[in-house]
């Protein structure tokens, strides 16, 4: 059986506060900041939660790291629950930095600034819930991701490319797991998907199929646009504009 550190042993400056979220609020402080304390979880060690000012986010996960000393943030937008930042640090005055630009609403783009162990995922914020914008905001972060060597899962840079500049899928939601390419007529949460799957198999082998293990294949392809322009062929009549999922 895994035994878990004690988190007083990993974090006793933050026992000696009493709580995750007290120690945030002393690291802001210090730092000359004023961290809200109804923003904060109180009573853990290793969680807690600042809210945002801004209506069109969530609150801010912050928990410790149950083996090593080290904290993890995740924040994510009101409607979809998509991530927006996140990021991984041993220094928790950096945590105090990006728990404060979140909660006083700074713009994305300043996170980093304010704790430059905060990452961006790539999506930009669509406060007004406008689903065509959310569709931008889904594909810019579906090119962050298909260059990051870590995500061997996500379909390859030249398919999502080749799809991103092609207007009918533009303008379809896009979703992606296993190296497949799939889209929707409506946003997260509640997808609607449009029943085509562009799949890369090998170094020029594609496959456009209705479903994403690619059994039912509908056409076969030796590049990437050469994929896009069948799926165009094959994609239902009367799509038209993107919807809110629910």
């Amino acid at each position: 059986m895994v035994t878990h550190p004690d988190p007083t042993v990993l974090y006793p400056d933050v026992a000696a506060r009493g709580s995750l979220g007290a120690a945030l609020r002393a690291e802001a402080e210090e730092g000359g900041f004023v961290l809200p304390l109804t923003a904060l979880e109180s009573g853990s060690l290793t969680h807690a939660i600042v809210r945002s000012t801004l209506p069109h986010r969530r609150p801010l996960h912050v928990n410790g790291g149950s083996f090593e000393r080290q904290w993890s943030i995740w924040g994510t937008d009101s409607y979809q629950d998509v991530a927006l930042v996140k990021g991984d640090t041993d220094d928790l005055a950096q945590v105090a930095g990006a728990a404060l630009a979140w909660h006083e609403g700074e713009p994305l783009s300043d996170i980093p600034l304010a704790a430059p162990f905060a990452q961006l995922t790539g999506r930009f914020e669509v406060p007004d819930n406008d689903p065509v914008r959310m569709v931008a905001s889904e594909w810019q972060l579906m090119r962050t991701e298909a260059t990051e060597p870590e995500r061997p899962w996500h379909a390859s840079p030249p398919l999502v490319e080749a799809a991103h500049a092609e207007p009918a899928l533009r303008g379809l939601y896009p979703y992606t797991s296993h190296r497949v390419l799939r889209f929707s007529t409506a946003t997260r949460p509640g997808l609607s998907d449009v029943g085509l799957c562009l799949i890369e198999h090998d170094v020029d082998q594609f496959v456009v199929s209705t479903d994403f293990l690619g059994r039912n294949v509908l056409a076969r392809a030796a590049t990437a646009q050469e994929a896009v322009a069948a799926a165009v062929r094959h994609l239902p009549p009367g799509l038209g504009r993107v919807t809110l999922g629910s």
